[in-house]
């Protein structure tokens, strides 16, 4: 995981007229556009408009899309009459819309501006290639949400922000993990890291508490005077004697 934005309803700072699902997916790819890179999304995300401003920074786009949609036409929309693994492909000039029907009465809707040419394979359920390279692309963020899953530091709350807060560490211990493998080459399991990064946070975290326990020693104060000149000067008490200092035009 490189980056991640907390959807908190309306945000007032993207532009008017823009989706704050674009607004979301564009931000998070701002230091990926103009790489000629590819982009995957999920039907909350994709739609037509979408895809023409990834186009314009030379980014594709490939994902899901929700029949909703106004830019899917009312034909697509309508399930009924699809026979079963049939595919049928709409075109709107750089970008292509297929709609596949894994089952009877029931369509899936995928944009892409990957593909110039869809193609049908040649087996049973007879999947175009925008399916099958969106399953392959999204696989890698489907297996990182099972093992974030798997070990968990999420506890019941009610409270967003400590749900948030629960997720983000997740996420950083699952950073952490592929750094370390990456890193070192080591085949370590997740888990035993996980037990040795506790560990290690654990014993951190009691090494300063007990620093802060710990009393300072400060140094030892001068004998105290009475000051001299006001009496009130520092509640009338001195390390120090005050003196007159003598200024022109005047003393001290």
């Amino acid at each position: 995981m490189c980056n991640s934005i907390p959807y908190l309803g309306n945000d007032p700072d993207h532009p008017k007229g823009e989706r704050v699902s674009e607004n979301v997916v564009m931000k998070l790819m701002k230091p990926y556009l103009g790489k000629g890179r590819t982009v995957a999304t999920d039907n909350f995300f994709t739609s037509l408009s979408l895809a023409k401003k990834l186009l314009e920074c030379n980014t594709t786009l490939l994902g899901t899309m929700n029949k909703i949609r106004q830019e899917i036409p009312s034909e697509a929309k309508n399930t009924k009459g699809h026979d079963k693994c049939s595919t049928v492909v709409y075109r709107s000039h750089d970008a292509l819309l297929m709609v596949y029907a894994p089952k009877a009465n029931k369509a899936v809707c995928v944009l892409s501006t990957m593909h110039m040419h869809v193609r049908i394979a040649d087996n049973r359920k007879k999947k175009p290639n925008t399916m099958t390279d969106y399953k392959r692309m999204k696989c890698a963020v489907d297996i990182m949400d099972q093992k974030v899953h798997a070990y968990t530091v999420r506890a019941g709350t009610r409270r967003w922000p400590v749900a948030v807060f629960y997720n983000l560490l997740d996420l950083a211990a699952m950073n952490a993990h592929v750094l370390y493998t990456a890193c070192t080459g080591s085949t370590e399991s997740r888990s035993i890291f996980l037990c040795a990064l506790a560990g290690d946070l654990r014993h951190h975290y009691l090494q300063e508490k007990e620093l802060k326990k710990t009393p300072r020693s400060s140094p030892s104060p001068g004998k105290k005077t009475q000051c001299q000149v006001q009496s009130h000067c520092n509640r009338n008490h001195s390390i120090n004697m005050c003196v007159r200092e003598r200024v022109p035009g005047g003393t001290t």
